[in-house]
């Protein structure tokens, strides 16, 4: 399921409108609209909660956004931007599909959204706690953005039990399927990154000349699989009949909306079946 509703989030950080939108509060550049928008339902808040439930990126890098843009935008205008840049993208990418069509993923995607369990998902409850939108769109991207988010928290919490650091885990998606340009923009220094892979080496994950060790594979294959068993409230809780309907109907926004991210992207979303 996060193969299908994840491409409906990501719009907000691919589409064009979406980056106009955060422009046109006052968010200009990638970043600014990206800490702003994402950290907006937390409030008006320093780095240190966003370098927590953000994870992957460097302190530094946070400590430079935040919290100076919410001088040039509330996390209230923050919040209307994104999802009116969302809402656009959407609209734009699937002006094909019947308003039907649409209303049904969105009531059956909310059902789900609204199963999440927030004890200990710091990003998955703020965004839970948003008012749902008013129009199939906006309730479509809010739940698939609150069903997202709870389960990057149960990711974060797999990779702390797993004893993985941000730039350990930067490091092995670079060893086993990632383009580094993707990830080497999240503000760690060479040092770290040479430093993040030794230690890998050290626990039997890299071998000396950094590739991925099928002992590595089976350490990470166990987060995954710890990240899915703790996503998967939401799903026993619309049942199979309906889970099996919304992914019916998320396939043609999905494949839509693959069409505007990037191959390679950090998001490491896997193609759908052909």
């Amino acid at each position: 399921m996060w193969a299908h509703f994840e491409p409906v989030h990501a719009v907000t950080y691919f589409h064009p409108r979406a980056r106009a939108a955060y422009e046109a509060v006052g968010l200009r550049g990638y970043w600014r609209g990206y800490f702003a928008g994402r950290a907006a339902p937390l409030g008006p808040t320093e780095a240190a909660p966003v370098i927590a439930v953000f994870f992957s990126f460097a302190p530094p890098m946070v400590s430079r956004a935040l919290p100076a843009v919410w001088r040039l935008a509330t996390p209230a205008e923050a919040l209307r931007a994104r999802l009116t840049g969302a809402v656009q993208a959407l609209a734009e990418l699937t002006y094909e599909l019947p308003e039907a069509h649409l209303a049904e993923a969105a009531d059956l995607l909310e059902r789900a959204a609204s199963a999440v369990q927030t004890a200990g998902r710091v990003l998955g409850a703020v965004n839970a706690a948003l008012p749902v939108g008013e129009y199939p769109l906006a309730r479509l991207w809010q739940a698939a953005t609150t069903l997202r988010e709870h389960r990057g928290d149960g990711h974060v919490a797999a990779l702390v039990a797993a004893g993985l650091d941000p730039v350990e885990t930067l490091a092995w998606r670079v060893a086993v399927d990632m383009s580094p340009q993707n990830l080497l923009g999240r503000g760690w220094s060479e040092e770290q990154w040479r430093a993040a892979r030794e230690r890998l080496a050290q626990r039997g994950w890299l071998t000396p000349d950094g590739a991925a060790t099928d002992h590595g594979r089976v350490g990470f294959q166990a987060v995954e699989d710890a990240t899915d068993r703790a996503a998967a409230h939401p799903w026993e809780a619309l049942g199979q009949d309906g889970t099996d309907r919304l992914r019916e109907l998320l396939e043609p926004m999905a494949r839509a909306c693959h069409t505007v991210i990037p191959v390679g992207s950090p998001i490491g979303l896997p193609a759908l079946p052909a």
